[in-house]
């Protein structure tokens, strides 16, 4: 004779009660206020420190076509192609195509021939400014 014994084990409901919930999300909410401005500050920093770079590279081609040419180029593009109808250019002197900005500006540049200069108005994309909208050049 077989006997079958049932037993009745008390199920126990597993979860999370809604207010572990709600103060787990408080925590999460706390963490990212205090973190969200870190990391947007340093990505102004990256963008910032990669317009540096950029300037520095086209400084560096704008030397290279002065000492070919004898003159800085009127405009960026004589970097790219002989705007200046002499044999001795000697270029491109850059890569690719002249780079924008960080923020998608382009460059500002002026010269004179025996001089320029060459800057980025920053992400507001305006002369001036201050902080992170300061103008960036070397």
């Amino acid at each position: 004779m077989n006997t079958h014994f049932t037993s009745h084990q008390s199920s126990k409901h597993s979860g999370f009660t809604l207010i572990e919930i709600l103060v787990v999300m408080a925590i999460i909410g706390m963490l990212a206020i205090m973190v969200a401005p870190n990391i947007f500050n340093q990505q102004a920093g990256a963008q910032r420190d990669a317009a540096l770079s950029q300037i520095s590279s086209l400084e560096a081609a704008l030397d290279a076509y002065r000492l070919d040419v004898g003159e800085y180029p009127d405009s960026l593009e004589g970097l790219v192609e002989n705007d200046s109808g002499r044999a001795s250019w000697n270029g491109p002197y850059l890569r690719r195509e002249v780079p924008q900005d960080p923020w998608g500006n382009d460059y500002i540049y002026e010269a004179d021939g025996r001089s320029f200069t060459l800057v980025s108005y920053g992400p507001d994309g305006e002369r001036g400014g201050e902080g992170d909208d300061a103008d960036i050049g070397l």
